[in-house]
């Protein structure tokens, strides 16, 4: 049991570690309003991680043909909350948030909500863990059969998940204060300009499907 929790702390850590639209996010929160912001808003994708890696244990199948079926969707859905978000952070004056003197619980829930939803928003996520799952040889047909087998692997990816936002998030917040204020401007747009392209990227993916029945090759 024990192996089985450690394996699940690798795949939820590397399962985290590619820096798409919500390590962007992550980034410009933690340098625009501080380090629990941003450890919030990675808490958020790390619990949509958990689902995901939830449906993958028990029941893998059917998820994988809702997933299948409805994949043209989640694209168009997610890219464009995505390129929403994209557009806000752009626009948003960062020298504002950093006079605040501190961020409310209510805006931290906000935070880790805005960040589950838009992991939600991929379900490719649940195909890449489960590929992790089969790397490090956890195998969820035989030995996660019971209930607390199952929430053993369910701690451990969370936990892995988070201790890659952990760690990201205190590397960015260690060089939050060497950030000039024309820096911080530059960076709300450049982070703001990434995430809306990668909106717009899997908005046309979803599009793509429909009108060819299949995903581009990006």
């Amino acid at each position: 049991m024990g192996i089985d929790f450690l394996k699940a702390i690798i795949v939820g850590f590397c399962g985290s570690v590619a820096v798409g639209p919500i390590g962007v996010l992550c980034i410009q929160r933690t340098i625009n309003k501080g380090r629990n912001s941003g450890f919030i808003s990675g808490a958020g994708a790390a619990s949509a991680d958990t689902v995901f890696a939830a449906f993958a244990v028990i029941s893998l199948a059917a998820v994988q043909s809702l997933l299948e079926h409805n994949q043209a969707v989640f694209y168009i859905a997610g890219g464009a909350i995505i390129a929403v978000i994209g557009i806000k952070i752009h626009f948003t004056n960062p020298i504002k948030q950093l006079k605040k003197p501190k961020v409310s619980k209510f805006k931290l829930f906000e935070d880790f909500i805005s960040t589950f939803i838009l992991t939600l928003t991929n379900p490719m996520t649940i195909f890449f863990l489960i590929g992790l799952f089969a790397l490090v040889k956890l195998d969820l047909t035989t030995r996660v059969n019971t209930s607390s087998s199952i929430t053993i692997v369910l701690l451990g990816v969370f936990s892995g998940a988070c201790a890659w936002w952990a760690l990201l998030i205190s590397i960015v917040n260690k060089f939050r204060k060497k950030f000039r204020l024309r820096k911080l401007w530059m960076i709300n747009k450049i982070a703001g300009i990434i995430i809306f392209i990668l909106g717009i990227i899997s908005v046309f993916e979803g599009i793509w499907t429909i009108v060819y029945g299949f995903p581009t090759t990006l």
